[in-house]
């Protein structure tokens, strides 16, 4: 992870450093120092601070009962050890997990993992995404097999494809994550979740090509700017992301009215100035700054984090539930301006994308629900998956998730996942 930029002033630093403090330090995806200094990005800290440490008594109202759990299970693996398994069987190669059969297969809840579940369904009907999970090598021993994450889902991919039942267990999977500290029974935020998977996923990955088809198909690439309003110097850094954590309020604090709103807010310049100012080499003190980030490469599947959690006045953290309408067809040409760019015309004309995935989160940010509504990229149509209960929804059910301000376990979306349309 490269350091924070220099020229950004102490109080940006801090922020950034809290941040970036409940990272894996093996993360390659690198923040950007400009947006994550508002206080929704310490939300996020302090929400994975009480992950780990506190809400002990809100956990205890959604903890699933162990015995219903346990029950459920032992009838599906009754099930399943019934089937017969040819040994020259190899799965197909290419489709996702709800495209086999023409029906979708769910995940049992097995301690708090609906926000797991609904990653992994995400990842899992990504018929790009399975591609490279297929040529992923096999682990050697037994011992690497049950810590080795591509694997283990892996494992899971083919169990949902091949068997009978409504849903399956993701239980191997589940202990080999809790081998890498990502533990079940924890209410965790699905951006930070997610983050955390793709990074185990790209660290486990052996294949140097498979590590760069995975960074391809899910890496934003932008490149930083920070120019002196007094001298006009300029420091440029490119970094990478895994996602565009976009805000829901404007500098304001009014709330922006579609998606497209929110993308224009996180690519418009920002002024430095007062006790954010930085420190200027050429003039040799502190000096207003303007803050730029320049859209560079686009990948094939685009995820944007609306950042709904925020500090209210009396200091608490709140949900922004208010509706947020997103669109099926998104073209970043049409959104953002040439100055906001940095990419060739050939690189532009691919950024134009159609909606795959919503994961949406129903509650507070104390305890709550997360659900996937996913399109299914063979039949296109659309599924909710809630667990291990599965459903074909149209669009008007997707839209429900926009989010209104008067329900107040509404889903509204959180994670907007889209695909990269094909040229005509």
């Amino acid at each position: 992870m490269q350091p924070v930029n220099p020229l950004v002033s102490s109080a940006h630093k801090d922020a950034l450093l809290l941040w970036m403090g409940f990272q894996n330090p093996e993360c390659l995806v690198k923040p950007l120092s400009r947006r994550h200094t508002d206080p929704s990005v310490i939300v996020h800290a302090m929400l994975l601070m009480s992950h780990r440490g506190g809400h002990q008594e809100s956990k205890k109202k959604l903890e699933i009962s162990p015995s219903e759990t346990m029950k459920a299970e032992e009838e599906n693996y009754k099930e399943e050890a019934k089937e017969p398994k040819s040994e020259d069987w190899r799965p197909p190669s290419v489709f996702g997990a709800a495209d086999l059969k023409n029906r979708a297969v769910g995940l049992y809840n097995i301690g708090q993992t609906c926000c797991l579940n609904s990653l992994l369904q995400v990842f899992l009907m990504n018929i790009h995404f399975t591609k490279i999970l297929r040529r992923i090598s096999v682990p050697v021993c037994a011992t690497q097999k049950k810590k080795n994450v591509p694997y283990q889902m892996l494992l899971l991919l083919e169990k949902m494809q091949c068997g009978k039942q409504k849903a399956v267990s993701p239980r191997e999977l589940v202990l080999c994550l809790e081998a890498h500290r990502v533990t079940m029974f924890v209410q965790y935020d699905a951006a930070q979740l997610f983050l955390t998977l793709w990074n185990l996923l790209k660290k486990q990955m052996k294949n140097p090509e498979l590590v760069e088809k995975l960074s391809d198909l899910y890496t934003i690439s932008v490149q930083e700017h920070l120019a002196c309003q007094i001298c006009s110097s300029e420091t440029k850094r490119n970094s990478s992301m895994l996602s565009l954590p976009v805000p829901l309020l404007d500098s304001d604090s009014s709330m922006l009215k579609t998606l497209e709103k929110c993308l224009q807010c996180f690519f418009r310049p920002e002024e430095l100035t007062g006790h954010n100012m930085c420190f200027c080499e050429h003039c040799g003190k502190k000096t207003p700054f303007q803050q730029s980030v320049k859209l560079v490469h686009l990948p094939q599947t685009l995820t944007i984090h609306l950042k709904r959690f925020c500090f209210g006045r009396s200091a608490y953290i709140h949900k922004i539930s208010n509706c947020l309408p997103f669109p099926q067809d998104l073209d970043f040409n049409a959104v953002l301006t040439e100055q906001q760019c940095q990419a060739y015309d050939n690189e532009k004309a691919a950024w134009r994308y159609e909606l795959f995935a919503v994961v949406a989160h129903s509650g507070t940010t104390s305890y709550g629900h997360y659900c996937a509504y996913i399109r299914s990229l063979t039949e296109c149509k659309w599924y909710c998956f809630n667990d291990s209960f599965v459903e074909q929804v149209s669009w008007d059910d997707v839209k429900s998730t926009y989010g209104h301000s008067d329900l107040y376990w509404g889903q509204t979306a959180y994670l907007l996942f889209y695909m990269k349309k094909q040229p005509q």
